[in-house]
C-alpha cells in the first residue's frame, strides 16, 4: 500500500510539488512522460497547472491521472523547490 495524496502544487516546469498522508512530501517532474498517450492532454501548461487531488491520488480535468504507485515510486522525496 502507497500513501496517499494530501495535496499538489504546480511548480511550473512540469514539476509537482507532492504531500503524502505519512507526512513525507516530494517533487515529481512529469516531463518525460508528457509524449505519451493520455499525458499528452497535459502539455499545455496552463491545463497542467490545474492538477488537483482527487480521493488518494492526483488528476487534471482532461481525464489523466497518475496511479499513487507511479506516484510515490517517482517522487523525489525530502526535495520541496525545484
Amino acid at each position: 500500500m502507497y500513501p496517499a495524496i494530501t495535496s499538489v502544487e504546480d511548480k511550473g516546469n512540469y514539476i509537482l510539488s507532492i504531500v503524502f498522508d505519512n507526512g513525507e512530501n516530494g517533487l515529481l517532474d512529469m516531463k518525460p512522460y508528457l509524449n505519451f498517450g493520455v499525458f499528452k492532454k497535459i502539455q499545455d501548461p496552463c491545463i497542467f497547472k490545474s492538477a488537483r487531488v482527487t480521493f488518494d491520488t492526483i488528476s487534471w480535468e482532461t481525464g489523466a491521472d497518475l496511479a499513487p504507485e507511479f506516484i510515490y515510486k517517482n517522487c523525489r522525496i525530502g526535495e520541496s523547490d525545484p
